[in-house]
């Protein structure tokens, strides 16, 4: 069986002119054509942008009555929501959209402290052949706090899939200098997409040539969009095989987030 997924930091359906982006990024996660995405920043409820950009001109809303996990989800998918951040006048959270019927969800949170409000949702997804685990991560923005994060990632990818059960982590890690992929690759026997793939390019060959060498696997360029430079954004995989991975970016999808999403295709073993 085949399965499609993607990971998206959606900047909370904003711009960084603070203008919204919302249908605009419904439209570019169609695009990805995806049984399974995984999305981060995503804003359930924020009364003051709704207030200034829910009223209707000539028949279009800007901002959506309806949460915007909801709001993408209603071409009939089904969808789950882990609220982590929360203030006066709304929260976001992480989110996950699937093709397929989520069996069951539960969010963890994963705080580091106060001032950063992070989680991972974990949801097990009814495939026609096995289940999937699939947990949605948004790390935090300091190099300890995120080393103790893994450790709670790990903890409860151990404890909910314990028998080596098809799992896919995605989301925004914020692991820059990625020094926490060898121990995931360690503890729970997954992959990194690109550690298979490269960059499906000569130099992606290359790339792959070094890496069975003992070179340093290293994970794509995601951020920021406009000029990803920076290894933010994952895909890791267990049960897996990775047949095709890719970033999307360009003028285009830079103007909808500041991290470029990653789309790739998967082969159950």
């Amino acid at each position: 069986m085949k399965i499609r997924v993607a990971t998206y930091n959606i900047h909370k359906g904003m711009s960084y002119r603070s203008h919204p982006r919302v249908h605009a990024l419904k439209q570019a996660i169609a695009q990805f054509d995806a049984d399974v995405v995984f999305l981060q920043e995503v804003q359930g409820k924020h009364d003051r942008i709704a207030e200034k950009f829910g009223c209707e001109t000539n028949g279009h809303r800007h901002w959506p009555q309806a949460a915007q996990h909801e709001f993408f989800a209603d071409d009939g998918r089904h969808v789950a929501y882990g609220m982590n951040a929360v203030y006066d006048h709304g929260h976001h959270g992480n989110a996950l959209l699937s093709n397929f019927p989520i069996a069951h969800w539960s969010n963890t949170d994963i705080s580091d402290h106060a001032y950063e409000a992070r989680g991972i949702l974990h949801c097990v997804i009814e495939t026609e052949h096995v289940p999937v685990h699939c947990y949605v991560v948004h790390l935090g923005l300091f190099e300890g706090g995120r080393t103790r994060q893994v450790q709670a990632l790990i903890e409860a990818v151990s404890s909910t899939a314990p028998n080596n059960e098809p799992v896919i982590i995605a989301g925004d890690f914020n692991d820059w200098r990625n020094t926490l992929s060898a121990t995931l690759r360690k503890a729970l026997g997954v992959v990194e997409v690109f550690d298979e793939i490269g960059s499906n390019s000569a130099l992606g060959d290359l790339v792959r040539t070094l890496a069975r060498r003992k070179a340093a696997l290293s994970p794509a360029r995601t951020f920021p969009a406009a000029l990803p430079f920076f290894r933010l954004d994952r895909i890791y995989v267990r049960g897996f095989q990775v047949e095709a991975a890719q970033v999307l970016h360009g003028a285009a999808w830079a103007k909808l987030s500041d991290h470029s999403p990653i789309v790739a295709t998967l082969q159950l073993n």
